[in-house]
């Protein structure tokens, strides 16, 4: 019986734990002690979350059809609004699977960041941090669109607090500079989802799946949809929020920013876009490719150019996420399992970097790269941690980052070779501004007297890094493990969209 409603109390539990925090947690007439218990109960309720999320690892069965051949398990369906025909219907597939588990794991993990970066207002943090959590795993197991929708929209105020509250000097600026432009394409989203709705008689999402609109309808539901997921993705020449909001985010925020929500566009082209209007996805591949091919060349040559840590490592992000977006509408069974290795493996490794410059921003209070320097001599082992990522984010062979880039490159060259040899260039200017970085941190003297007194990692930073040096490695040794989760819900989506319908 527990495991029939795993996914809604993976979902309902960080926000029980947040009104839990709200209404129970007291720390008498210390202030530090309610803080505290806030910080204890978030971490709490973030672990027990992600270890009931493994189950959904354990209980999925990827050679299964799944509910009603849909390919979805672990469904819940029940009646919502019955007078619009509106459900609560959850359920996953081997795309959702991941995107659920990285949610799960990162929360807890931004919990141990928030210990040390977070100065102010600690209770409404965790607070914030939680309903966040919830918001992602619903919208990432949601399979009615007025649910998905609730979800998708539910992301931007905790993570419009976050970055508001919590953030830098510009925070206000940067705040409402993401939520506006999220806003914005979401609006148009919403009337696609009421033609969708309208059209169909139906909110459930499976019921959609296969491409049974007319053909210029498709076409203008398929560019309300391009304006929402574009902006998340994001996708060049809609980025421009994106720097903004990592520079001003506390780094919890940018963790979560860079690992879980940019893949919300991703997410959406694949549930979405492919699956349910799939004519109009290969209409408008050409387009996004384009777009995808521009970002990853763009986004690296700004990359070079920064003075500020955060914003290299954010441009860094809109270049990863070209290869994902190339990956997706090349149609190959390569391109779109390069495009899941690339957001998970992008999950585990923009996440560390972030969580790599909170370290250094907490003990000197600046992300300029001209303060720091000759960092290896002091903080060895914190020099060795950013090492590990940034050869990930190179793409170094052996690491996470590999399998993902070269899966998409090839599915680019199967699409077409031209697309390939200019992603590839990516690649390249990848390595020379992460390589750069690095240079400047830890090699050269140790001059500043400020840096030299930095101490080393201390064990909460350890236990927030040993988990992602492990996936890093693991993802990048064995990727089969994390693609055979995935791959026949890829190759399920790839026949149905040849066929003209996805059942």
């Amino acid at each position: 019986m527990f495991f029939n409603h795993i996914l809604s109390i993976i979902t309902f539990l960080p926000l029980l734990g947040a009104l839990g925090i709200l209404f129970f947690v007291r720390g008498g007439e210390d202030n530090k002690a309610a803080e505290k218990n806030a910080q204890n109960v978030a971490l709490i309720v973030s672990l027990v979350t992600f270890v009931l999320s493994l189950f959904i690892l354990k209980l999925f069965d990827p050679s299964s059809a799944g509910f009603q051949n849909t390919g979805f398990q672990l469904m819940e369906h029940y009646t919502w609004i019955p007078a619009f025909n509106i459900a609560y219907i959850k359920g996953v597939d081997g795309i959702s699977v991941w995107f659920v588990l990285i949610a799960t794991f990162l929360t807890p993990i931004c919990v141990l960041s928030a210990i040390g970066g977070v100065k102010k207002r600690i209770k409404e943090f965790m607070i914030a941090l939680l309903v966040l959590e919830t918001m992602m795993v619903g919208m990432f197991t949601a399979l009615d669109f007025v649910l998905f929708y609730v979800f998708f929209e539910g992301v931007l105020i905790p993570m419009f607090l976050i970055i508001g509250v919590w953030g830098g000097e510009k925070r206000t600026y940067a705040a409402y500079k993401f939520f506006l432009y999220t806003f914005f394409g979401s609006v148009l989203m919403l009337v696609a989802i009421f033609a969708m709705v309208i059209h169909m008689g139906t909110t459930d999402m499976t019921a959609m799946m296969g491409g049974k609109f007319p053909k210029e309808m498709a076409t203008w539901l398929w560019l309300a949809f391009f304006a929402s997921f574009a902006v998340k993705t994001p996708m060049w020449p809609f980025h421009t929020w994106l720097p903004y909001a990592h520079v001003e985010a506390p780094t919890a925020g940018s963790v979560i920013l860079a690992a879980v929500l940019l893949k919300m566009g991703g997410y959406g082209f694949i549930r979405i876009s492919l699956q349910m209007l799939p004519e109009a996805s290969q209409y408008f591949a050409p387009l996004v490719m384009i777009l995808s091919l521009v970002a990853i060349v763009y986004a690296s040559l700004v990359a070079l150019a920064q003075t500020d840590m955060k914003k290299l490592i954010a441009y860094s992000s809109v270049a990863h996420m070209g290869f994902v977006t190339l990956g997706i509408f090349s149609f190959t069974q390569q391109g779109l399992d390069g495009a899941m290795i690339v957001m998970i493996s992008h999950a585990f490794v923009s996440g560390a970097l972030f969580l790599c410059v909170g370290v250094v921003y907490d003990r000197l209070h600046t992300r300029d790269i001209a303060r720091y320097g000759g960092m290896a001599n002091n903080m060895p082992h914190y020099a060795f941690v950013f090492m590990i990522f940034t050869l990930a984010s190179v793409g170094l062979p052996g690491t996470s980052g590999f399998v993902g880039e070269f899966l998409s490159l090839q599915g680019a060259y199967l699409a077409n070779s031209w697309y390939a040899f200019i992603a590839a260039t990516g690649v390249i200017l990848g390595a020379a501004y992460m390589l750069f970085l690095y240079r400047r941190l830890f090699y050269g003297p140790l001059a500043k007297a400020d840096v030299r007194a930095m101490p080393d990692l201390n064990m909460r930073e350890y236990v927030m890094f040993m988990p992602l040096i492990l996936l890093v490695l693991w993802m990048g040794i064995y990727p089969a493990s994390f693609r055979h989760i995935f791959a026949p819900t890829v190759e399920k989506i790839l026949i149905g969209m040849k066929a003209g319908h996805n059942g």
